[in-house]
């Protein structure tokens, strides 16, 4: 049995269709090692998840807007992230990652910027390799506030509470991935998510609704994690967003159907006007696409 399973490449359409310009606010993108050098430490890899299947399952699920995040797997070299968003155009957008802001000089992350990318994500799940010190962290902060970036924060694997005291105070766009790790176990009374919630009071934070799949304790159709993502729907309705997270790294499992994560967000919010604001207005705000 392999250490992880790949992508389901069969992508059906949702049962109901979503609104025009739904945005996915997380997909990685891969490519041919030959062209794309990975980290010799990388914990993946996915060469077969290329943007072509990425653009592919977004048809499929008639989503029409996204935003390519630079997977661990190539550190500080953007090489197919940019190519990525060359290819897929203008409805498209991209988030770095944070070590480039250590690694990498002012005219490589303007080059990022040319090309769409509009934040950085900070990874802290250590095993991942890419993490930063906190007076690196503090320096990259303060570059995302010069360059009107958005700080992500793919938080460690039982949560933000160890990690939350170097981004709490950020005055910036903060946008926690993955329901904030939350505990699907303790629902709506794990502190995470009690913590998240206060973080979304504060005007600035965002969280996105993914890999509730994962998160579940229960298994599908993932019942367990309903009121954990409603409580962040109802504590800031007009700063959630929703995520594939395709081409789902790392799964002990075979991934779903992508259409069934499209249609677990419709059982979040069964208002088509919630719908709109999560997959469409609450996305062009923070990633800066076009509201009109």
């Amino acid at each position: 049995m392999p250490e992880y399973f790949p992508f389901n490449p069969d992508p059906r359409a949702p049962r109901e269709a979503p609104p025009a310009n739904t945005c996915d606010a997380q997909f990685h993108v891969f490519g041919d090692p030959d062209v794309y050098p990975m980290r010799a430490d990388a914990p993946f890899r996915m060469p077969s998840a290329t943007i072509d299947a990425a653009l592919h399952m977004h048809r499929a699920l008639g989503v029409e807007r996204g935003v390519i995040v630079q997977a661990t797997t190539y550190g500080a070299d953007h090489s197919v992230v940019l190519d990525a968003l060359e290819q897929a155009g203008p409805d498209y957008r991209g988030c770095a990652n944070a070590i480039a802001l250590k690694e990498r000089d002012d005219a490589y992350i303007e080059t990022l910027h040319e090309a769409g990318v509009r934040g950085a994500r900070f990874t802290f799940r250590k095993e991942l390799g890419v993490g930063l010190s906190p007076r690196e962290f503090r320096h990259a902060a303060g570059r995302l506030r010069e360059l009107g970036w958005y700080a992500k924060i793919q938080p460690e694997k039982h949560g933000i509470l160890d990690s939350v005291e170097l981004y709490e105070d950020l005055d910036i766009p903060v946008l926690i991935d993955h329901l904030g790790r939350a505990d699907a176990r303790l629902g709506v009374d794990d502190p995470n998510v009690r913590k998240t919630i206060e973080l979304l009071g504060k005007g600035n934070f965002w969280v996105m609704l993914s890999l509730g799949e994962k998160i579940s304790a229960e298994g599908y159709p993932w019942d367990d994690v309903l009121p954990i993502a409603r409580a962040y729907i109802d504590a800031a309705p007009n700063r959630v967003v929703w995520a594939s997270d395709w081409p789902h790294p790392l799964s002990r499992m075979p991934p779903p159907n992508d259409a069934e994560l499209l249609e677990l967000l419709y059982r979040y919010a069964p208002d088509e006007a919630e719908r709109q604001r999560i997959l469409v207005d609450n996305p062009a705000e923070l990633f800066g696409f076009d509201r009109s």
